[in-house]
C-alpha cells in the first residue's frame, strides 16, 4: 500500500499519521519525488482502515500494491533512479556502452581491447576476473590479478570498470571496482545480494536463466533493503525450447521493467545470443526499447578467446556496430555517455 500525501502537508500532520501506522506495527518508507510526496507501507496492511486514514489530512490518495518487491517499485518511486559512476550516470536518458572481454587474460589483452572500445565510443569498460564456467575445466578467470588489470585499463583509458564477483568473501577485492555485476547463477545468491546490499557500490544485476521479471525485482530488493539502492537491472536473456540462440533474449522485458521498476535497464545481446552476428540488430533493438545501457563482448582477437570467443566482436566490428549507435541515439534524442 502506498499513502500520496497533499503537496501542502504539514510536517506534524505528517509524523501524526507515521505515528498511526507505527502503532500497528506497519514500517513506513517516506519517499520525495519531483511532483509527488508518498509514503511506502511495509507489513500487513490488511488490518488498517483505509477510512480512517483518509481522514488524515495530510492525505491525498491511497493506493494498494499488489507486488512483494516496494523498493524497486515504480509506484513507490515515481522518479527513475539515476545512479552516478565515477564522471559519468546511468538511468538519466543517456547512453552508457558498457564494452570489453568476456574474461581478462593478460595485460597486453585488456589494454589493447580497452583502448579500442574507448576509440569507438565505449563509456565503460568491462572484463570477467572471476568467471562461473559450466565445466569445471574451462578457463575460470584470473582472479585478482584480473582486477588490477582491468584497473590497470581504466588508468590507461579513464573508463569505469564493470567485473563480476562470484563470493562475498571476495568483497574486499572489489573495493576499487566502480560497478561489481552479479551474473544469471547468482542473481539468487541471497546471501552474496545481502553482503552487496551493505555495500554502496552500483551493482549490476543480471536475470537468471530461468528466472521471471518479479523474481529479478525480488533480487534487486534483496540488495536495496540493506540499503544500497544503486541497482541496475540486466536483461541478458532466458533459456527456452529454442536452440538456435545461446538465450531467448526477452526485448519485451525491458519496456516492462520501465514500468514496473524505477532501476536503470541494461541489456546484454552477447549472452542473450552467443553469436556474434546478432549482437548488432539486438543492440540496436535494445535502445529503441529504451535501454539505458548495452554490455558488449568485445576482445581484440576472439578465435584465441579463452571463454565464449562465438560471442565477442572484433575491435573493427564494434566500432562499425557504434557508428549505427550513435546515429540512432541521436535520433532518439540520446547522447553517449553523460
Amino acid at each position: 500500500m502506498i499513502i500520496i500525501l497533499k503537496k501542502d502537508a504539514q510536517a506534524e500532520s505528517v509524523r501524526r499519521l507515521e505515528d498511526i501506522l507505527k502503532s500497528k506495527g506497519i514500517s513506513t518508507n517516506h519517499i520525495q519525488g519531483a511532483n509527488q510526496n508518498i509514503i511506502g507501507l511495509v507489513g500487513d496492511t490488511s488490518i488498517i482502515d483505509m477510512d480512517n486514514l483518509y481522514a488524515q489530512d495530510c492525505v491525498e490518495d491511497i493506493r494498494r500494491v499488489q507486488e512483494p518487491y516496494k523498493k524497486a517499485n515504480r509506484k513507490f518511486h515515481p522518479d527513475d533512479t539515476v545512479i552516478p559512476v565515477r564522471d559519468t550516470v546511468i538511468g538519466n536518458g543517456s547512453l552508457q556502452i558498457i564494452a570489453g572481454p568476456c574474461s581478462v587474460e593478460s595485460e597486453e589483452q585488456i589494454i589493447t581491447t580497452a583502448i579500442a572500445c574507448k576509440n569507438a565510443g565505449a563509456t565503460m569498460l568491462r572484463g570477467g576476473a572471476f568467471k562461473p564456467r559450466t565445466s569445471p575445466y574451462s578457463f575460470q578467470g584470473m582472479g585478482a590479478d584480473g582486477i588490477k588489470l582491468l584497473i590497470k585499463a581504466r588508468e590507461e583509458t579513464g573508463l569505469p570498470i564493470v567485473t563480476e564477483i562470484m563470493n562475498s568473501a571476495d568483497l574486499d577485492l572489489f573495493a576499487d571496482v566502480d560497478v561489481i555485476q552479479v551474473g544469471a547463477r547468482n542473481m539468487q545468491n541471497f546471501e552474496l545480494l545481502k553482503a552487496l546490499g551493505k555495500s554502496s557500490k552500483p551493482i549490476l544485476l543480471k536475470r537468471g536463466l530461468s528466472s521471471t521479471l518479479e523474481e529479478l525485482l525480488m533480487s534487486a530488493e534483496y540488495i536495496m533493503a540493506e540499503g544500497n539502492m544503486n541497482v541496475i537491472l540486466c536483461e541478458r536473456g532466458i533459456r527456452t525450447f529454442e536452440t538456435m540462440t545461446r538465450n531467448t533474449f526477452d526485448l519485451s522485458m525491458i519496456p516492462l521493467m520501465k514500468e514496473k521498476s524505477h532501476l536503470p535497464i541494461c541489456a546484454d545481446p552477447s549472452h542473450a545470443t552467443g553469436i556474434y552476428s546478432l549482437i548488432e540488430p539486438m543492440s540496436l533493438a535494445a535502445v529503441i526499447s529504451g535501454a539505458d545501457a548495452l554490455e558488449i563482448e568485445v576482445h581484440n582477437d576472439p578465435k584465441s578467446a579463452l571463454s565464449d570467443g562465438g560471442q565477442q566482436l572484433t575491435p573493427q566490428r564494434f566500432a562499425d556496430m557504434m557508428v549505427k549507435i550513435k546515429d540512432l541515439a541521436k535520433y532518439l534524442g540520446r547522447t553517449l555517455g553523460k
